[in-house]
C-alpha cells in the first residue's frame, strides 16, 4: 500500500484515517494487537519503533523480555470491519542490543526473509512461489468446557445431516449427507455468501483468490485458495485471511475452525502446499522428459522434503489434534512417498499441471494450526537441502502411482509413515533440525523452544481422560 513512511503518513492525514493496528505474530502463530492514534505515526516510528514484552508472546525469557516492533509499511491495508478508520500494519520484531536495535533473530517473519535470502544467496532460484489450500469449517455453534469433572464439546452445522430430523423449528431439509459435501451448489453448500465476502473483501486487501468452494465433509467443511506468492508474503496473506475469517464470521454469526479433526468421523481440515520456483524468469520444475513433467531440480527437491517430512512435520503439523486428521481412510496423506495424481501419498503432482508455468507438486500432510512463516520456511528448508545435496527421491520414495491404501501389507511395510503423535514429531524434529540451521535461518533457540512447547502440550492433554474412555472402562 505504502513504500515508505512518508507516503503512509500524508496518505494518513488525507484521509482521516483514526487509528494504526500494528500486528505482531506469536510463535503459535497467532496476532496479537498493538494501536496508536494517527497522531503518533511519525517518521521516526521506523528509527524507535514501539516496545512491547516479547516474554507475553512466546519470545526470549522474562529478564530479557523487552522488544520493539516496527512497522513494515508495505504490508499495510484497510481493516473493513473496524467502525474507526483503520490502517493495519504487519510489524518486524527487534532486539535490544545496548543502545542499537537489531532484527530478531527468531522473529517468524524474519525466518522467512532468511529463507528466502538463503535460497538467492545459493542461487537455487530467484522467486519461491507457494499456493496453500485453506480447508476449515464454517459452524453455526460451539461451546466446550473441560473442568476436573465436566468435559464437553458441542459442534453443530445448520447443514449437518444429523439436523434432518428436527422437528423443534421449521426445517426445510436442506441438509448435507455424511461425506457429501464435495462442491455443492446452493442451497446446500450454506456458507456460500460468507466465502464469497470473504473472497472479495480478501481481493480489496491484495489477496488474489484462485477459487472458494464446499469440500467433503457434509458439517459445513470448506476450501478458499490463494494465488501463489513468496514465503513471507504468504506468511502474511495466511494471517491476512484468517483474521478476515474470523472477523467476517463474527458479523455473520458464524464460527470457524482450522483444527485439523473437529470432527471423528468426517475429513480433516489440511493445508495442502503447491510449490514453484523460478531463476532468470524462467520457471525451473519443468522437463518434458522427466517424470511427470518434473526437472531433476524438482525430484531433489521432493527428495528434501520427504527426508525431512518426519522432521518438519513438528512444525508444519504443530497440535495434538494434528495427528488426528493424519489417519488412513480419510483423504489424510500417511505415506511418505510421492506420485502423480495420488491423493494417498505425502507429495503428490496434479495430473493437469501440463506447461512450464503449471508444473509443480503438492505437500498434502501440512494443516493450518501451523505458524505459516516457520511451516512455510520449514518447508522450503528441506527442499533448499535436497537440491543442494541432490537427494534423489527416485526408487527409495517412489514413485508409487496406486493407491497406496490397497497395497498389500507387505508392499506397505516398504513405505515409512509420518508421525503417529505431536511428541514422535517433536523427538524426530529433536533428532534432525541441522538443514533448518543453513544460513543462520532457523536458531537452535527457537528450535529447542518449539520442541518444548510441543512436549509440553503433548503432554497437557495426554493425561486428560477422554469421553470415549468412560465408554470403554468405566464399568470394567
Amino acid at each position: 500500500m505504502f513504500k515508505n513512511i512518508i507516503e503512509m503518513i500524508e496518505y494518513v492525514k488525507e484521509n482521516n484515517v483514526e487509528i494504526i493496528d500494528l500486528k505482531v505474530t506469536d510463535m503459535k502463530g497467532r496476532w496479537h494487537r498493538l494501536s496508536i492514534t494517527s497522531t503518533k505515526l511519525v517518521p521516526d516510528i521506523m528509527t524507535k519503533g514501539i516496545g512491547f514484552d516479547g516474554s507475553s508472546y512466546g519470545f526470549l525469557t522474562v529478564e530479557k523480555s523487552d522488544m520493539v516492533m516496527i512497522p513494515d509499511v508495505t504490508s499495510a491495508y484497510f481493516d473493513q470491519h473496524l467502525p474507526r478508520k483503520t490502517i493495519v500494519v504487519v510489524a518486524n520484531i527487534y532486539k535490544i542490543n545496548g543502545l542499537e536495535l537489531e532484527r530478531f533473530e527468531d522473529d517468524p517473519r524474519y525466518v522467512a526473509e532468511k529463507a528466502e535470502n538463503f535460497m538467492v544467496e545459493k542461487d537455487i532460484a530467484d522467486t519461491c512461489l507457494l499456493g496453500p489450500e485453506f480447508e476449515f469449517f464454517v459452524l453455526d455453534h460451539v461451546s466446550f468446557k473441560t473442568t476436573n469433572q465436566h468435559m464437553e464439546v458441542k459442534l453443530d452445522s445448520e447443514q449437518a445431516n444429523w439436523n434432518m430430523g428436527d422437528d423443534s423449528r421449521q426445517n426445510v431439509g436442506m441438509k448435507v449427507a455424511h461425506h457429501g459435501g464435495y462442491h455443492l451448489d446452493s442451497p446446500f453448500d450454506h456458507s456460500y455468501e460468507f466465502r464469497t465476502e470473504v473472497a472479495l473483501l480478501a481481493e480489496k486487501i491484495n489477496i488474489p483468490i484462485k477459487y472458494h468452494h464446499s469440500e467433503n465433509g457434509g458439517p459445513g467443511q470448506v476450501e478458499i485458495e490463494v494465488n501463489f506468492a513468496g514465503i513471507k508474503e504468504m506468511g502474511d496473506r495466511s494471517m491476512k485471511l484468517k483474521n478476515l475469517l474470523n472477523n467476517t464470521a463474527k458479523k455473520l454469526k458464524k464460527t470457524v475452525t482450522f483444527m485439523p479433526k473437529p470432527f471423528s468421523d468426517e475429513y480433516g481440515n489440511g493445508l495442502h502446499v503447491h510449490i514453484q520456483l523460478t531463476k532468470n524468469g524462467e520457471y525451473i520444475m519443468f522437463d518434458k522428459d522427466g517424470y511427470s513433467g518434473l526437472s531433476e531440480l524438482s525430484h531433489y527437491a521432493m527428495g528434501g522434503i520427504l527426508k525431512h517430512v518426519k522432521a518438519i512435520t513438528a512444525l508444519t503439523n504443530p497440535s495434538t489434534n494434528s495427528y488426528k486428521r493424519l489417519a488412513p481412510g480419510y483423504e489424510a496423506p500417511v505415506s511418505i512417498c510421492y506420485a502423480t495424481a495420488n491423493r494417498s501419498a505425502v507429495i503428490r503432482i496434479p495430473g493437469y499441471t501440463i506447461t512450464a508455468d503449471e508444473k509443480r507438486f503438492e505437500l498434502r500432510s501440512p494443516d493450518a494450526t501451523c505458524n505459516p512463516y516457520l511451516a512455510f520456511s520449514a518447508i522450503m528448508m528441506a527442499a533448499f537441502d535436497g537440491i543442494i545435496n541432490k537427494i534423489d527421491p527416485r526408487g527409495t520414495y517412489g514413485p508409487y502411482d496406486v493407491n497406496l491404501y490397497n497395497l498389500p501389507p507387505e508392499e506397505q511395510e516398504k513405505i515409512t509413515s509420518l508421525p503417529t503423535s505431536l511428541l514422535e514429531a517433536a523427538n524426530e524434529l529433536e533428532k534432525d533440525y541441522e538443514f533448518l540451521l543453513q544460513g543462520g535461518v532457523f536458531s537452535e533457540n527457537l528450535i529447542r523452544n518449539h520442541i518444548k512447547k510441543i512436549k509440553d502440550e503433548h503432554y497437557l492433554v495426554n493425561k486428560m481422560p477422554h469421553p470415549i474412555e468412560f465408554e470403554l472402562y468405566y464399568n470394567q
